[in-house]
């Protein structure tokens, strides 16, 4: 896939830099940006650029937000981006609109608080509310319901976690939310794709299995059936199976920002939307989504997504969920977050190579990885 533009920009530091600027950034499938790193990506957003790490390479990339028009977040905690910066008056959210970005957010509630898979995460009730504030909250402007998107995912079963518990607990939950969501994404769980997922869950102590065919077109079809009740659309992620009554979704996705952002002409351009003929009797967006949107070739072959730029890192997700397959380990996890709290305004979220490491004077050598000095 073709790398995005570069332009030269200046660090914080006042060294001269080649910076690729994306038009829409990925905040993050990586790790939980929303909810253990908001302050922290405003913060950059205000400075106008943020150092991300190659997870094979260990090399920096410099990120510039200068063309930046759209911001995907994905969390299952986004509380923090309601709240007030410490010593400000503005919450996260009102520096990213201050700033003239676009966004929205998928937002992973699951319930699982009865197996403790998700240690870390707020009760579930807790995240209702959250998420219905978060949607009255971005309610306030045109298309509000449009921009939180439900995910359930991923869906996995256990002993004591059958087909038909977890579509009584996608039906409580979706009686509360659905009038907040446009649409529910679920996905199906992959341990064996991932060893590092099979590793974890084995260390925990947990037993989870995937699912067998008729298991899943069990519950995708007591999905579709919730989903047409509520009056919302339902999707996979990442998943190349077709399911009758399901569609296949793009996460990061044209026809969402056609349907919310028409107005940012910009934005329209860069996912190649069309020119839309306005009716006489109806308001139709100004846009028309592409025939053949612009596939993130980055991501895996049964992903939708379109192209994005994700900033976050890997093993830096304190919600330490026992089948992420962006955590290592939860040592390294923990470690890599108290790291991020040792030096908060780094110009990338560990910290390992912030602005005043002496690893910067040395050119980043992959050998120095070592945490600042308290």
């Amino acid at each position: 896939m073709a790398s995005w533009t570069k332009i030269e920009m200046m660090t914080e530091d006042g060294r001269r830099v080649d910076a690729q600027v994306p038009v829409i950034v990925s905040a993050s499938r990586s790790t939980d940006i929303p909810a253990f790193y908001s302050d922290w990506f405003v913060e950059r957003l205000e400075k106008g650029y943020v150092k991300w790490l190659n997870p094979f390479s260990g090399v920096p990339l410099y990120v510039s937000f200068a063309k930046t028009r759209l911001i995907v977040f994905w969390t299952k905690n986004p509380r923090p981006m309601l709240e007030k910066i410490p010593g400000k008056e503005e919450t996260p959210l009102d520096v990213v609109e201050r700033l003239g970005l676009s966004y929205y957010f998928q937002f992973t509630m699951n319930d699982y608080d009865a197996e403790r898979v998700e240690p870390n995460v707020p009760p579930i009730e807790a995240r209702i509310r959250t998420f219905v504030d978060l949607a009255q909250r971005i309610g306030a402007s045109r298309h509000g319901n449009d921009r939180v998107v439900w995910r359930f995912d991923p869906l996995l079963l256990m002993d004591s976690l059958t087909p038909q518990m977890l579509l009584d607990r996608i039906e409580r939950i979706g009686d509360r939310i659905a009038p907040h969501t446009p649409r529910l994404v679920f996905s199906f769980i992959d341990i064996q794709a991932y060893a590092k997922v099979s590793r974890n869950l084995e260390r925990a102590g947990i037993r989870v299995r995937e699912f067998e065919r008729d298991e899943m077109l069990e519950v995708a079809a007591g999905i579709a059936r919730l989903v047409k009740g509520w009056g919302i659309s339902a999707g996979t992620c990442g998943e190349a199976d077709d399911l009758p009554g399901i569609e296949h979704n793009r996460c990061v996705d044209d026809r969402l920002m056609v349907k919310s952002f028409s107005d940012d002409e910009v934005l329209m351009r860069f996912i190649g939307a069309k020119r839309a003929e306005p009716t006489l009797f109806e308001h139709v967006s100004a846009w028309e989504a592409p025939i053949k949107p612009k596939k993130d070739f980055g991501q895996r072959a049964a992903c939708g997504c379109i192209r994005s730029k994700d900033i976050g890192e890997y093993d830096t997700c304190p919600h330490l969920c026992r089948y992420c397959y962006a955590n290592t380990s939860s040592a390294i996890a923990t470690t890599n977050w108290k790291q991020h709290r040792v030096n908060p305004n780094a110009d990338n979220i560990t910290g390992k190579y912030g602005i005043s490491h002496p690893c910067r004077k040395t050119g980043f050598p992959d050998f120095c990885n070592r945490p600042l000095d308290p």
